[in-house]
């Protein structure tokens, strides 16, 4: 008898603010040893549905593809920035994220009226209302839209740095802390790219935040 298979479709909620019109923000590369951070803002329509689109770390890389095209195409707006390694050394890695998903939204046309945040925390400058919203990439669109554009922007930009330094297997780790990294900045030392206050020895197997 053949055997049957059911897929199920996430049911993400548009967003969080149906009376205003509101950005999603999200970022990606937060825990890497090496890069920068990404940040994504993204305003959807109001009738925005997909069935494939969820927080990016539940999808496959070819389905977020897939899905950034999607986004890029029918989004009211969307913006992504990148905080270099030299600036997250500079204000740490949290404030780093705060900065991409500011300056991200800030070039949003037309502007945001509201910025649904994923996390709990959040600074900004930019004199606009929002709200955190712990695992928003997985319960709202616009979050979750951004969260695609965050991971395969940065993804995309580290497999290009990994041919100017393949020793370090960036095209894989894309430079978060696996084995394979930290053993080859023992081997190599580091690069411009990797944030100097991060801590790179091959004992430690995560990184504070």
């Amino acid at each position: 008898m053949p055997k049957i298979i059911y897929f199920y479709a996430v049911l993400l909620k548009n967003q969080y603010r149906d009376d205003l019109l509101e950005a999603g923000c999200d970022e990606a590369g937060r825990g890497c040893l090496a890069g920068p951070v990404f940040a994504a803002a993204v305003i959807l329509p109001a009738d925005f549905h997909d069935p494939l689109l969820n927080d990016s770390k539940q999808m496959t890389a070819r389905n977020r593809e897939r899905l950034r095209a999607v986004i890029e195409r029918e989004a009211v707006a969307w913006a992504v920035e990148a905080v270099p390694a030299s600036r997250i050394d500079e204000i740490n890695i949290l404030n780093a994220s705060f900065e991409g998903m500011s300056r991200a939204a800030a070039r949003l046309d037309p502007a945001p009226e509201f910025l649904a945040i994923d996390g709990n925390r959040f600074r900004t400058t930019l004199g606009i209302p929002y709200r955190c919203i712990v695992k928003g990439d997985a319960t709202y669109a616009d979050i979750a839209a951004a969260s695609v554009l965050a991971k395969t922007h940065r993804d995309e930009y580290m497999e290009r740095l990994a041919g100017e330094f393949p020793q370090y297997g960036w095209a894989k780790n894309k430079g978060y802390p696996t084995r394979e990294h930290r053993l080859a900045i023992r081997e190599y030392g580091l690069t411009p790219h990797h944030r100097l206050t991060f801590n790179h020895e091959i004992d430690q197997l995560s990184l504070p935040f």
